[in-house]
């Protein structure tokens, strides 16, 4: 559903199975290891033969057409590098616990069957979107990265982060990462039934330039604020449920950076069947008068903020167990 709602992922290609939590060369990864899944050509769909915990040695360069799927297993993603989609399409992350994510040092890194090249030193994002598109993040549990928990810059568009859970950070998500890369006016994200819990301060998300629609979340944690943004961007919050921290300054649910309410005053941000509660408020602004013309297989119908709670019950990575539904 969502912006994100053409993704399929590896539906199409064959079933790799991670079966070992090493990764010890990431110039040529082992077969059975992720990276070797995940810098193959073809589509796959990749599960994990067991429990694991994976610590990156670099980041984890993620090839187009490919599913990680944990279900079933306890999957953690802990104590290195995070998960980088640069240039590619059509790519689903589900079902992974994702926390504690460092700076890597950099150096020769695989990215493909075809192609290893010099990567720089990254800055400990949890997962980085660089110029994708067609992605969907679904039922991860994520907390306490370097950087973001979730980057989309550098033109990144067609997402959907749906029944996520996010604890225990600064800057969750960025969406665009400059106010001079006006190329960003094409992203379109969708953030939809996601809880944001305990001990989270600010960019829930941050959004620049681009169309963005906040549906059906329920925020029970900020210190600073929940939803914010510069350079005109486009948000439409529909059916969330924002819980106020007891800090007084800190009741207000948006903020917009570097510009005079002069300017923002023309930014489209809305608020529709949101739930406010101890205080909280959203600063609505702009008019209705230039949202996109959109499908409908792209806008989620959001219910009433009354329900944000209920829908976020079973939000981060799922206890699946092997042969029972999930």
């Amino acid at each position: 559903m969502g912006f994100g709602h053409k993704t399929s992922g590896g539906a199409d290609g064959k079933i790799y199975v991670v079966t070992d939590k090493s990764d010890n060369d990431v110039v040529n990864p082992k077969p059975g290891t992720l990276r070797y899944g995940v810098i193959q050509a073809e589509p796959l769909w990749i599960v994990f033969a067991r429990a694991m915990t994976i610590k990156l040695s670099q980041e984890l360069i993620i090839a187009s057409h490919k599913t990680i799927d944990g279900r079933g297993c306890h999957v953690h993603i802990v104590g290195g590098a995070g998960l980088t989609l640069q240039y590619v399409e059509n790519v689903i992350l589900h079902n992974l616990h994702i926390h504690d994510i460092k700076p890597s040092s950099g150096g020769m890194v695989r990215d493909s069957v075809k192609h290893y090249g010099f990567r720089t030193r990254s800055a400990g994002d949890g997962i980085s979107l660089f110029g994708a598109t067609n992605i969907w993040i679904d039922h991860m549990s994520m907390s306490n990265c370097a950087d973001g928990l979730i980057d989309a810059i550098e033109m990144s568009t067609a997402i959907t982060i749906s029944n996520c859970h996010f604890t225990d950070h600064n800057d969750v998500m960025l969406f665009g990462a400059s106010n001079t890369r006006s190329e960003d006016k094409i992203q379109q994200i969708t953030v939809a039934f996601n809880h944001f819990g305990k001990r989270l301060i600010q960019r829930m998300p941050r959004c620049r330039w681009g169309f963005f629609h906040v549906v059906n979340n329920d925020y029970t944690h900020w210190e600073m604020y929940a939803i914010g943004g510069s350079q005109q961007p486009t948000i439409i919050s529909q059916g969330n449920r924002f819980v106020a921290p007891p800090n007084r300054n800190a009741k207000e649910v948006t903020k917009r950076d570097n510009a005079p309410e002069s300017v923002w005053k023309n930014w489209l941000w809305t608020s529709e069947d949101d739930v406010f509660v101890d205080g909280a408020y959203f600063r609505t602004s702009g008019s209705g008068n230039h949202i996109p013309v959109l499908s409908q297989e792209a806008i989620i119908t959001a219910k009433p903020g009354t329900f944000a709670r209920e829908m976020t019950r079973f939000s981060g990575a799922l206890k699946c167990i092997k042969g029972k539904a999930c």
